[in-house]
Order: structure tokens, then C-alpha cells, then sequence
């Protein structure tokens, strides 16, 4: 799969989403929303599902942020049992956590090492692990980033700052609808001394995604 692209810059620029304004809120809604809402209504008059559940799957949806995921790999770096655990189970060794799954999905967790850089990408649509990551980000959803990860992902990476040595093999995994992945990135040197909660608190979303690593704390770099 490729896909060439101009303005490589332009193409993460655009990824931004912008702020919706009071005339966006006011205009006709679209064939989808209008589907939805149809649909929905359907649903309830045929009493198959209720107000109160949509609104507590919405509460769940919500409520879902990569907190949850930061705390996984925060886990794993201090405890080889329970990463052990994850790369053999993620989905499983999640719900230790008291983290549940509101889908059918399996969830594989892909470590890098010296050796091998993850990065994870859905190219048909955007599968995610939204369980422990809550939503996708813009970027991950726009045809560019499917497309030019699995064509050129080094490029893709040092768009978002993400420069992988030569020696380092880059491995793109695409997402499914029953496959999820996270990225379990590397610890970053210098955080011996951290507690969970301080590693936690060092995890992005993109180096869970794979579009980032985690640099060592600044009093770190700067003794």
C-alpha cells in the first residue's frame, strides 16, 4: 500500500482537529446524524434498548482515557510477572486492574526492545483499543497516517518527532475488529527511583500508540 503525499508536514498539521464553533453546532445535520438519531429512536420505541442504557454506555465510553493505559505499562515496568502476564493475556491480565472490556476484543500487547520499535495502525477504518485508551485521536482516523504508516513508517514517525535508529527494525502492526494492540514502549533510563504512580505519569498516548518513545525526566539528562 502507498501513498504519496506533497506536503508530509501539512499531512500531521491537518491532523489537528479544529475547535467546533456555535455555526457548527447549528447546522442541518448530515445523512449519518440523521440515521442515528432515526435509528436510535427505532430501537427504543421497540423497547430493544432503553434511554438509560444508551446514557450509561455513553457514561462508559467516557469515562475511558489513556490514564487506564499508562497505568498498564506502568505495572509492567515494575513487575516482570504481570508482564509476563500481558504479553501473554492482555485482555485478561487487564481486568487484574479492575480495568473491564465492553467489547469483544482480544488485546495484544507488543513490547519494544533495543531491537524492534512497534508502531500500530488500523488501514481500513480505526480499530483501537478504546477500553483502555478511550478514543482515537484525529490522526489515527485520516487516510494519510493508514496509509503512509505501513508504506513509510519512518517518515511517518519522524513527523511526530520520532527518530528510530537504522539498527532498529520497525514493525507495523494493523488492527482488526476483534484484534486491538498496545504498545508496551521502553522504560526510560533514569526512573529507578520512581514510584508507579511517578511512571505512570511519564506515559503518553502516542508512545502507547507507537508514534513516540518516553525520553528520560529532564533532571535526568541535565544532572
Amino acid at each position: 500500500m502507498t501513498s504519496e503525499v506533497e506536503h508530509a508536514a501539512h499531512d500531521h498539521a491537518s491532523a489537528i482537529p479544529h475547535a467546533h464553533t456555535h455555526e457548527d453546532a447549528a447546522e442541518t445535520p448530515g445523512y449519518f446524524e440523521i440515521m442515528e438519531i432515526s435509528v436510535r429512536e427505532l430501537l427504543i420505541e421497540r423497547q430493544l434498548i432503553t434511554e438509560a442504557e444508551i446514557h450509561r454506555q455513553i457514561d462508559v465510553l467516557d469515562s475511558r482515557t489513556p490514564a487506564l493505559g499508562a497505568k498498564i505499562i506502568a505495572r509492567a515496568w515494575v513487575d516482570a510477572d504481570f508482564r509476563g502476564r500481558l504479553r501473554a493475556d492482555g485482555r485478561k491480565t487487564c481486568e487484574e486492574l479492575g480495568i473491564t472490556f465492553y467489547d469483544n476484543t482480544r488485546l495484544i500487547v507488543l513490547e519494544n526492545t533495543e531491537k524492534v520499535h512497534n508502531l500500530v495502525v488500523c488501514t481500513l477504518c480505526s480499530c483501537y483499543p478504546r477500553p483502555i485508551l478511550g478514543l482515537p485521536p484525529e490522526w489515527y482516523k485520516l487516510k494519510p497516517y493508514r496509509a503512509r504508516a505501513v508504506s513509510e513508517p519512518r517518515k511517518v514517525l519522524a513527523e511526530f518527532g520520532t527518530i528510530i535508529p537504522d539498527d532498529v527494525e520497525v514493525r507495523v502492526t494493523d488492527s482488526t475488529s476483534i484484534l486491538r494492540f498496545l504498545v508496551l514502549p521502553r522504560r526510560p533510563p533514569g526512573t529507578d527511583h520512581y514510584t508507579e504512580e511517578q511512571l505512570a505519569g511519564l506515559v503518553t498516548r502516542d508512545a502507547m500508540i507507537g508514534v513516540a518513545t518516553i525520553a528520560a525526566p529532564i533532571s535526568e539528562q541535565n544532572p
